[in-house]
């Protein structure tokens, strides 16, 4: 016989929302790797490590993204999930706060049972790669450096290259796909879908008819039309942990200009849900990676991110990557907590004692608003 060719093929686990896997060993992960750290020309990131070992449950099935690069389209994406609440700290990329939802392809992963289950570990994918190591994962954080400051390479900026191509919205396979993956509901897609066709109408009127605009203006749905003259200051300065309430409808649209931006920050429809909810604020953002072009951005005003209340994709063919919204404080308004009494303290203390302190934070979460269908914690729209 002649020499016989050993091609390394992927494992295809099939996940669902809500299965429960482990991630592999670094070493194993490694493995699975090219020389340039990466397992489809997606990278497997510093700021996963920590992960390595761990059991967490399935979040979304990652069959599409939102192109962040070129914007306007979705893109195919091959054997990756997203698992609950694991975003990228940035760490390793200059401090970067957009706080990503993590990509993981499924060779990084085994499917294991519920956690009251016994688990029988599955075996670890063989590679033709194995050219990679810590060091390499390393390195590929950076590219270089261009007119002075450091290009960086992540998840985000790699995307087109990870993603197999363009996912084009009359492709109907990619909505059973959301609905059989568990990403949707088949009400939830009804639903997506009626207001996309009639956001294409929109579209086409607006371009055919300018001046017989037929409804609301030949605006897309959620309707927003920012009736602002001037730029509104911020002046809140808020902080970490403060809770906030987003303003009402009509009042963001006092902040927005004709083009529903307020100083150059564009408020997305689908962060219309948010309105009159409450929630924490996660953090300040002051510096983020341009996925375009790999270097750092500085972000001189105002822009808060709040705890748990994402993208969710419903206006954006249910793009599972549950961004995190940019918000102007001209948007928010600050909310003040009473001080607990001394009884609920002492409830809460006897909560906690019970080792149910967690879920003692989720419910009281929930009851502010915000929290009830977001994980944790991602990104802007």
């Amino acid at each position: 016989m002649g020499s016989e060719v050993c091609s390394y093929v992927e494992p295809v686990l099939n996940l669902r929302v809500g299965e429960f896997v482990e991630v592999r060993t670094e070493q194993e992960i490694l493995s699975t790797l090219d020389e340039r750290g990466a397992l489809e020309s997606l990278p497997f990131m510093p700021e996963m490590r920590r992960f390595c070992g761990k059991r967490f449950r399935v979040y979304r099935r990652a069959d599409k993204a939102c192109d962040t690069i070129d914007w306007g389209v979705l893109r195919r994406m091959e054997n990756a999930v997203h698992l609950e609440g694991l975003r990228c700290d940035g760490q390793a990329h200059g401090g970067c706060q957009a706080g990503c939802l993590v990509y993981w392809k499924e060779a990084w992963l085994k499917r294991v049972p519920a956690p009251a289950e016994t688990a029988v570990a599955a075996p670890a994918p063989q590679s033709e790669n194995g050219r990679a190591t810590s060091e390499t994962v390393d390195r590929a954080t950076r590219k270089g450096v261009e007119d002075g400051e450091t290009v960086y390479s992540c998840q985000a900026t790699e995307l087109v290259r990870a993603t197999t191509a363009e996912l084009p919205w009359w492709n109907a396979a990619q909505y059973v796909r959301d609905i059989r993956s568990g990403n949707a509901t088949p009400g939830r897609v009804v639903r997506g879908l009626a207001i996309g066709f009639f956001n294409k109408f929109q579209k086409v009127n607006a371009r055919v008819l300018p001046q017989l605009p037929l409804i609301g203006g030949a605006n897309e749905y959620p309707f927003l039309n920012g009736r602002s003259t001037t730029s509104p200051g911020n002046g809140l300065n808020l902080q970490p942990g403060e809770m906030v309430e987003v303003k009402t409808k009509d009042e963001i649209l006092e902040t927005l200009d004709e083009r529903d931006r307020t100083r150059g920050l564009r408020f997305d429809r689908e962060m219309l849900r948010y309105c009159g909810r409450r929630g924490r604020v996660l953090r300040r953002v002051d510096h983020i990676i341009d996925e375009k072009t790999g270097k750092m951005l500085a972000i001189n005003s105002d822009c808060i991110i709040i705890d748990g209340f994402i993208c969710t994709g419903d206006l954006h063919r249910f793009c599972p990557r549950s961004i995190f919204p940019y918000w102007r404080e001209s948007w928010l308004k600050r909310v003040d907590e009473p001080a607990p009494s001394m009884a609920s303290s002492s409830a809460t203390s006897r909560v906690a004692t019970g080792g149910e302190a967690v879920r003692a934070r989720e419910d009281s979460r929930e009851s502010a608003g915000g929290h009830a269908d977001a994980p944790p914690a991602g990104r802007a729209s």
